[in-house]
């Protein structure tokens, strides 16, 4: 079987993404081998490690992320989490000193290798960001923008809303799709964001930080909302907040740095364990409180 697709054509001027010049497409879930497609693990991260320059940044990472869950990256700041995740959906391969060793695997195939293109990576890995960064468009374009550009061809009205009622925004909003999306409030442009990132179909959601900036209700919402996505989606959320890792997760992986500033995985295991019974003690003092 062909594991390799032609990708659709597309607008040049992808916010954020690079060139979209497009070689080969990763393969749908449904496109991989049976054997593949029922692997208890959709993403796979095996001796990897990440520098800017001569700067080791992350060393020797291996973490299994499951299927239709959420795994929450915890660890003090500048262990490498939002490297990780930038990393998984290639977005630090626009950085000029950027440079990674190891294999991440989607559905079991290698991210990187020299046949499949970073902007269809991008297309199945999407990503949320910790400030709400809505285009200054209308509501109706930004969630239209990510289909339109990959040529899509169904019925636009409906991608729409089915999209921004997966982000349970639609009755916010359903009056005003002519309004820009810089006029909503921060938890609503969250919710926004992830419709804009949903309407591509990705496989997995990664989220970095989508909290930090927002008040605890809106908060709420979008820790709701992240336990109703996971049921069609896979998503890995870094985050501070310990709290919200133990209440949203389904597994947690702790990270810390070494004497050289690199940041390595300390333990994963499911999120219960990890706070309640962890097998090293650096986590038991990081998720207590008493460094970080």
């Amino acid at each position: 079987m062909n594991m390799l697709s032609e990708a659709p054509p597309a607008d040049p001027q992808v916010d954020g993404s690079g060139p979209a010049i497009r070689i080969a497409a990763v393969p749908r879930r449904d496109e991989a081998t049976s054997a593949t497609a029922n692997a208890e693990y959709i993403v796979e991260l095996q001796d990897v490690s990440c520098y800017y320059g001569s700067f080791r940044a992350v060393r020797n990472v291996d973490i299994k992320v499951a299927k239709n869950a959420i795994t929450a990256l915890i660890g003090p700041s500048g262990c490498g989490k939002s490297t990780l995740l930038r990393t998984i959906n290639r977005m630090n391969d626009l950085i000029p000193s950027y440079r990674s060793e190891g294999r991440i695997l989607l559905d079991g195939q290698d991210l990187f290798a020299k046949s499949v293109d970073p902007v269809a990576v991008r297309r199945r890995v999407g990503m949320v960001f910790q400030k709400p960064n809505p285009f200054p468009k209308s509501l109706y374009d930004n969630v239209a923008f990510g289909p339109r550009i990959n040529g899509y061809k169904g019925n636009m009205d409906e991608l729409v809303e089915r999209s921004l009622r997966r982000a349970a925004l639609w009755d916010d909003v359903k009056d005003k799709m002519k309004q820009s999306g810089m006029a909503l409030s921060g938890g609503q442009q969250q919710r926004l964001c992830i419709a804009r990132t949903i309407a591509v179909n990705p496989e997995v959601i990664l989220m970095d930080e989508p909290c930090s900036a927002l008040d605890p209700r809106s908060t709420l919402q979008i820790e709701e909302l992240m336990a109703e996505l996971k049921r069609d989606y896979t998503i890995v959320i870094v985050t501070h907040n310990m709290q919200q890792a133990a209440r949203a997760s389904d597994t947690t992986v702790f990270m810390t740095m070494g004497d050289d500033r690199a940041g390595y995985v300390v333990e994963q295991a499911r999120t219960i364990d990890i706070f309640t019974n962890p097998k090293n003690q650096l986590t038991e003092d990081y998720v207590s409180g008493r460094f970080g």
